[in-house]
Parts: structure tokens; C-alpha cells; sequence
């Protein structure tokens, strides 16, 4: 598992998890395993005009990993750090990007050392 941890404060961010950012690890799709349940999945629009895919957990409703239909997106799923357990969650690192500050909640503080994006570029 990719250790590298992502920071994004878009708005649909916000809403889907009801925090003020999500902290995501971006893994290719194709190494992306379920190995237990079904995730149940809702396409929404993006304040950006993409398709964004949230996938839930059946079971307790947690998001799980979000994936989106634009080119930047298109090879990976943003899985979300909070829902690893035992060594995987371990080897999870101090976010190394933060995206979207534009929206960062104004009292919120930068990660130290991030670097700061602006949107998504």
C-alpha cells in the first residue's frame, strides 16, 4: 500500500464525510482489493463539472475510497487513511500534499511541510 497522504478540502469532500477535508492515499485501480463485502457506491457531480464515485461500506456507511471520471483521476482510487487497520494504517505518512486550500477552513492550519495546491493541479 502506498504510504503518501493526500489532504483535499474541496467542497464535496466536505459534505460526503461531514469534516472539513478528507485524508486520502491514492492507490492505482488495479491494485485495489475488497477483500471482505460489497461496497454500495452514488455517483455525484463534482463542484468542478467531473463525476466523483463515493464508495460506502455496507455494513456501517463509512466512506471507503472515492474515484472520479477526470483524466487526472482516471488511474487511481482515493482511499480514505481512517479506514486502514493494523500494520496498513502504520505505515500511513503526514500528508505530503494538501489540495483545494482555497477552501480550507479559514482557522484550520497548513500541514508543515505540504505542499499547498490551490485546486487540484
Amino acid at each position: 500500500l502506498n504510504s503518501i497522504q493526500v489532504q483535499c478540502h474541496c467542497l464535496s469532500c466536505q459534505k460526503i464525510t461531514g469534516a472539513l477535508y478528507t485524508a486520502n492515499i491514492p492507490v492505482p485501480r488495479d491494485k485495489l482489493k475488497i477483500t471482505s463485502g460489497s461496497p454500495v457506491s452514488h455517483t455525484q457531480k463534482h463542484e468542478d463539472g467531473f463525476n466523483l464515485t463515493v464508495n460506502f461500506c455496507s455494513s456501517c456507511g463509512s466512506v471507503l475510497y472515492k474515484q472520479a471520471d477526470a483524466d487526472m483521476f482516471a488511474p487511481i482510487s482515493l482511499v480514505q487513511s481512517g479506514t486502514l487497520d493494523g500494520p496498513a494504517k502504520d505505515k500511513v505518512s503526514r500528508p505530503s500534499t494538501e489540495l483545494n486550500v482555497k477552501l480550507r477552513a479559514s482557522w484550520l492550519p497548513e500541514v508543515s511541510g505540504a505542499a499547498q495546491k490551490q485546486g487540484f493541479d
